[in-house]
């Protein structure tokens, strides 16, 4: 019984070559609604005025959160196997909502 209740957990999921490479995303913008939370994955080059929108995620607030605790608890196994990780220094005050348009139902 316990294996076919372990088959039932289990999911297929495929990927793809293209998106196997990933995007590289050194700025994440983050907006949301009453209904969901946008997630914009950009890539802002030193010492140019704009940065590109790479990749948009939309989430439920529900998977935010679940997003959220994935993370918490992959840092932290991170951070127990290699040290903590040290914030860039230079990033105080910098505008986290550059662009960002207003959050709107």
């Amino acid at each position: 019984m316990n294996k076919d209740k372990e088959n039932k957990n289990n999911i297929n999921i495929s990927l793809s070559e293209e998106v196997a490479e990933g995007i590289y995303s050194n700025l994440a913008i983050i907006t949301h609604s009453n209904a969901e939370f946008i997630v914009d994955f950009v890539n802002l080059m030193p010492g140019l005025p704009k940065g590109n929108v790479k990749s948009r995620i939309i989430l439920t607030p529900l998977h935010a959160k679940r997003l959220l605790k994935a993370l918490s608890e992959n840092i932290q196994k991170f951070e127990a196997s290699h040290g903590t990780i040290k914030e860039s220094e230079g990033f105080e005050g910098f505008p986290i909502n550059i662009g960002t348009p207003k959050a709107e139902a």
